[in-house]
Formats: C-alpha cells, sequence, structure tokens
C-alpha cells in the first residue's frame, strides 16, 4: 500500500524477481512512478477499506507491506491486514520512532526510517574519513 517513492522501488524490485505484486494507492497518478515493463497489478483504493483490501484478494497474500506516508494509516492498514485478514507478513513504516516502538510492542513488524537513517548518518560521522584530494600533484 502506497506507490510513492519507497513503494515504487519495492514493488518493482519484487516484480523483477518474480514476484506477484499488487501495488495500491489512492492517488492514480502514483502508478507513474513505475516503470513501463512493471507487471504487477496498480490498484486505485484506500488500504484501510476493507471493501478494496477483500477484492484485491488481500486474504490469499503471503504479504502486505505499507508505505503510505501517513502512519496512522500505515498502522490501521497493517493491523487489518494482520488480523482481519490473516496476512501471514506484515511490515509497516512508521516516521515517528516514539509511536514506531509501541506498534512494535503491540506485535506489528515496523521500520522507523527516521531511527534508520540517523543510525546510518552516525555510523558515517565516526567511520574514518576518506582522504579528499587536494588537487595539487
Amino acid at each position: 500500500m502506497g506507490c510513492g517513492r519507497v513503494g515504487a522501488e519495492l514493488a518493482t524490485l519484487l516484480d523483477r524477481e518474480g514476484q506477484e505484486v499488487t501495488i495500491l494507492d489512492i492517488d492514480p497518478d502514483a502508478f507513474g512512478q513505475l516503470p513501463s515493463d512493471f507487471k504487477g497489478s496498480c490498484v486505485v483504493g484506500n488500504g484501510i477499506d476493507q471493501d478494496v483490501l477483500r477484492r484485491i484478494g488481500l486474504a490469499d497474500a503471503d504479504a502486505f507491506v505499507a508505505v503510505t506516508p501517513g502512519d496512522n494509516r500505515n498502522v490501521m492498514a497493517s493491523q487489518i491486514a494482520k488480523h482481519i485478514f490473516g496476512v501471514p507478513r506484515v511490515v509497516c513504516r512508521i516516521f515517528d520512532p516514539i509511536r514506531e516502538e509501541l506498534y512494535h510492542s503491540l506485535g506489528l513488524e515496523t521500520i522507523s526510517p527516521t531511527r534508520e537513517v540517523a543510525r546510518l548518518l552516525k555510523q558515517a560521522l565516526e567511520r574514518e574519513p576518506a582522504e579528499t584530494p587536494t588537487g595539487e600533484d
């Protein structure tokens, strides 16, 4: 759910691996981020609407990933996918690190890009700096 930069990239990676991919977004223009050779299904709809999720066959899905810009929508859709449709693997992006911890403690598999990028930046700061060319011989 969510065909922004991350959703489109993930859908493309899975599609190129030969996975059967359905990507859901409320904005039909969002699908323009997918490559022209994308073989998956693009569905316009709201990922917290159970009728929409039923229509796309979520009950038969192996996995569900929520990567919209809204933490609340991602959590709601993930809970619906996990608890109502019984999807075995559900992953949810949560920008707010404090809320991410809470939702993780409630049993959702969560990823906080805010926390992950901060960790990577800290690691970059701790590495020895690369020598920069001075332009002098």
